[in-house]
């Protein structure tokens, strides 16, 4: 089919087109005017990718911006939220939804997952582009429930978001709760054996009782070392008075026989000029002579005292000496000993020290989930509410007209051509050259017209009529 073919099909089937045309346009003004009115109010809300203060952890950190944006919109549109709104909004105390219920289902079914499903069918989500912004919109005939809807909408999912981030950490803060008693329980069952083995072991503080006792048998070492260097001096000391007693460095130091010596000499002195002047019988001679004797015992006398005392010197020196050893292996042994107590009391102590770490972590994080549990931030805030629309959002008058004019227009061709192929006419000389098979010599104007000169061209320039004129 040509397109002369198409326009001339059109131009003979014109009232049927055009019928169908304003058929259709009427029609949807019509309908348009008759449908109820709609009314769409939105809600914007803004996800905050921010990390969470009292959890640290951040809500797109795991997932792409877009996911994240996807996952929040299937949470709005869950049934979760729509039942949150139904609840929010009481309406499930409504007695016309009860009545409509009743009539669809006949009572069977969950009746405010119905609602919740009925409610559902008016709303919209739809991301911003390249934000963290979402419209949450609703459709209603009533503007002010379509406001309501939207804001009980955005508000409902708040408050999901908020559930599941709660449920868990209450959850979690459960299962603490029980570890930390459990926890408490053997830090205290730890304490009380380290106590009572510190009490059977008379320990307190073991570091520090070792300290004093490592202290003390490094007093008693130096003690051991001194008293064997004076131990052995006072041993040859007094063997040296033992074989010259005269000669002895103490003796000779002794300022009383030093004393007595010097006496001793000067009497001797003095008994060697009487003698040469008086002889030997003389008195003064024999009164000098029982003083320098008297002297020389005396002299005699304190040597042997200073003899002896080198060997009681000695003798105690050894004594203690050995008592200091005696004292210091004692002390040895208790060190020993202590050593052993404080092994099994670090055994001990380190069995509280890791039962007190163990408590402190759970209970640190029973106080981090008991926060989580506790808190009321959702990452989502209203960026602007919905607020009671003034003009209809459906049904669209001028899109509905053009869309009516382009449809209606679209079945009017159609229709033409349908009826066209039902019943054929001839409208051309190209229609009747296909229809008998033969060529068109000429074509007649009509009464009072006149050929059209583009169409006698064309006949001319025919192949086959040229071939009939030249037989």
């Amino acid at each position: 089919m040509t397109f002369d073919q198409f326009l001339r099909i059109l131009r003979a089937r014109w009232k049927l087109a055009l019928g169908i045309l304003l058929l259709v346009v009427v029609g949807t003004v019509v309908g348009s005017f008759i449908y109820p009115k709609k009314y769409q109010a939105t809600t914007t809300v803004i996800l905050d990718a921010k990390p969470d203060p009292v959890s640290a952890q951040q809500a797109m950190s795991t997932m792409s911006s877009m996911t994240f944006l996807s996952t929040q919109i299937d949470v709005i549109e869950s049934q979760a939220v729509a039942r949150r709104v139904v609840k929010n909004m009481h309406l499930a105390d409504e007695q016309s939804f009860r009545e409509e219920w009743n009539k669809e289902t006949k009572g069977q079914g969950n009746f405010e997952v119905w609602v919740a499903d009925l409610m559902a069918k008016g709303l919209k989500v739809k991301p911003s582009r390249e934000s963290n912004v979402i419209e949450i919109s609703y459709e209603a005939a009533n503007p002010a429930f379509a406001a309501a809807m939207a804001n009980a909408f955005s508000q409902a999912y708040i408050d999901t978001t908020v559930q599941f981030r709660v449920n868990p950490a209450r959850q979690y803060s459960d299962f603490f709760e029980e570890r930390a008693r459990l926890a408490r329980e053997k830090l205290e069952q730890a304490q009380a054996r380290l106590v009572a083995a510190q009490k059977d072991k008379g320990i307190v503080a073991t570091d520090e009782r070792l300290d004093i006792e490592m202290q003390r048998l490094n007093e008693l070492s130096q003690q051991v070392l001194t008293l064997r260097a004076n131990r052995s001096d006072a041993q040859n000391r007094s063997r040296e008075s033992s074989r010259n007693p005269g000669g002895s460095p103490d003796v000779i130091s002794n300022p009383l026989i030093s004393a007595l010596k010097t006496d001793l000499a000067r009497s001797e002195g003095k008994l060697h000029e009487l003698l040469e002047r008086y002889g030997d019988m003389h008195p003064s001679v024999i009164e000098e002579r029982a003083n320098v004797n008297n002297l020389r015992g005396q002299i005699q006398k304190e040597t042997s005292l200073v003899s002896k005392s080198l060997g009681v010197t000695s003798t105690v020196s050894v004594n203690r000496e050995s008592e200091t050893n005696s004292a210091y292996e004692t002390q040895k042994e208790r060190i020993m000993k202590l050593k052993e107590s404080r092994s099994e009391l670090s055994v001990l102590e380190r069995e509280v020290e890791s039962a007190q770490h163990i408590y402190d972590a759970i209970m640190t994080r029973l106080s981090q989930t008991n926060l989580e549990g506790s808190t009321s931030q959702a990452g989502v805030m209203v960026l602007s509410p919905a607020t009671e629309p003034t003009k209809p959002s459906s049904p669209k008058m001028l899109l509905n007209a053009a869309l009516s004019v382009v449809l209606g227009a679209l079945l009017a061709m159609i229709a033409a051509l349908c009826v066209e192929l039902v019943d054929r006419r001839v409208r051309s000389a190209h229609d009747l050259s296909l229809l008998l098979g033969v060529a068109v010599l000429g074509a007649l104007p009509g009464p009072g017209g006149k050929a059209p000169k583009k169409r006698m061209a064309l006949l001319r320039s025919n192949d086959t009529a040229r071939a009939v004129l030249t037989q």
